[in-house]
């Protein structure tokens, strides 16, 4: 890892900016998750520590206008001040003359959170003169913000070209360490999982890993685009046409590459989605007509966890049924289950997509059941792909 960290600043009695991902569910204005406010802390205690001034920036949703109110960040603020025990100051907006001199007037140990970023447009279309004032508010900047490492913003790009120092914060450093070892120096075997409902959202990844991992299991909606790529009758299943042919031809890309591609050998099947109609499990592979594939099999969990428990590293991403139904979650828990059993054994455990982080906390599993749950969707999918994160490029380079 050659990005400049945390360890690399001279904080004291300087004003840090700090790009944090606060983009939190709030429901009736209260906070219903607050793991991600959770997650900052270490980078926010370790510069109070070192008598820094602490001004955090984040987006919240996808606001038309900032007269929005139910994306303020004001619910953050307090929960923030409540998760480190220390007042946290909160200002109506994020760039101007007024908080450029709240920012002016901290005092070593303080914190301040500033309104949405997304209240002005400038922020994702990296405007410079945003970027600029921006900037003006530290004197060092921190970026944290792994959730949003894949999108050249101003708050994650064009506000580092103005600082000398533009480091990462302790959460984007251990996203990065885990991935960077999952992607470069991993234990083998080396097992990936990938679920989901579609397969182009995964074909860059698919293709990225295969010279990588030992073995690829392939669970939910997109299994039936493969079966379709294999002529294999799948009834009423969700299907992406347009990719049968990618299908095909990553089926015969892991073939070239000894990568044993593992598709399910029967499933639970449906001919409703919403679990309002009976369920069976259609013991082949073909699904019945009329019936759509809803979760995966029992012979198949079986065969996911035998290759599981045999992995040193294990990949994540994506759940392997419609797991927001409980009848048809069952697949997805028990290979939560699984790879939670394999961090139990020594191996490296990485789970990273919205769907899949929901889904262990939805189905009773901790955090601290794996070695590393990614706070990021997007870019931890975009990690995998091979490219390069914009917000990360931008940091620092060790020399």
């Amino acid at each position: 890892m050659n990005t400049q960290v945390l360890d690399d600043l001279q904080t004291e009695g300087k004003r840090v900016l700090v790009r944090v991902d606060f983009n939190v569910p709030i429901r009736n204005g209260e906070i219903t998750d607050d793991s991600r406010i959770v997650a900052s802390v270490p980078t926010v205690q370790r510069l109070l520590d070192r008598g820094a001034k602490v001004i955090l920036m984040s987006h919240l949703g996808r606001p038309k206008d900032a007269q929005d109110s139910r994306f303020s960040l004001a619910p953050v603020a307090q929960r923030l001040a409540k998760v480190l025990g220390k007042e946290v100051i909160f200002l109506d907006d994020c760039v101007g003359t007024s908080v450029l001199q709240a920012s002016e007037a901290m005092e070593p140990g303080q914190i301040m959170l500033l309104e949405n970023l997304r209240y002005h447009q400038e922020e994702e279309e990296n405007d410079p003169a945003f970027s600029k004032q921006l900037a003006e508010l530290g004197d060092l900047f921190v970026n944290d913000a792994f959730g949003v490492a894949h999108r050249e913003h101003a708050s994650t790009v064009g506000v580092t070209r103005h600082f000398s120092q533009a480091v990462a914060g302790r959460l984007l450093e251990q996203e990065l360490r885990y991935l960077e070892q999952a992607t470069e120096s991993p234990e083998h075997p080396y097992v990936a999982i990938l679920g989901g409902a579609k397969v182009s959202g995964k074909i860059d990844v698919l293709k990225n890993l295969l010279d990588k991992v030992d073995t690829i299991l392939i669970g939910g909606g997109m299994v039936y685009t493969f079966y379709a790529a294999t002529g294999t009758p799948v009834g009423d299943s969700l299907v992406e046409a347009g990719r049968v042919d990618t299908a095909r031809e990553v089926l015969a890309a892991a073939a070239a590459a000894g990568v044993d591609l593992v598709l399910p050998v029967d499933s639970v099947v449906s001919t409703a989605a919403d679990g309002s109609e009976p369920w069976q499990v259609s013991e082949e592979p073909d699904i019945p007509d009329r019936f759509m594939g809803v979760d995966l099999g029992p012979k198949t969990l079986d065969l996911f966890r035998g290759r599981v428990s045999e992995a040193r590293t294990v990949v994540w991403n994506g759940p392997m049924g419609i797991f927001e139904v409980p009848e048809f979650s069952v697949g997805t828990r028990e290979v939560a289950r699984a790879v939670a059993g394999a961090t139990e054994r020594g191996a490296t455990t990485i789970v990273g997509g919205g769907d899949s982080v929901a889904a262990i906390y939805r189905l009773g599993l901790e955090k601290d059941d794996y070695t590393h749950v990614s706070t990021g969707g997007g870019a931890f999918l975009e990690f995998l792909e091979g490219k390069e994160l914009p917000g990360v490029a931008a940091l620092t380079k060790r020399t």
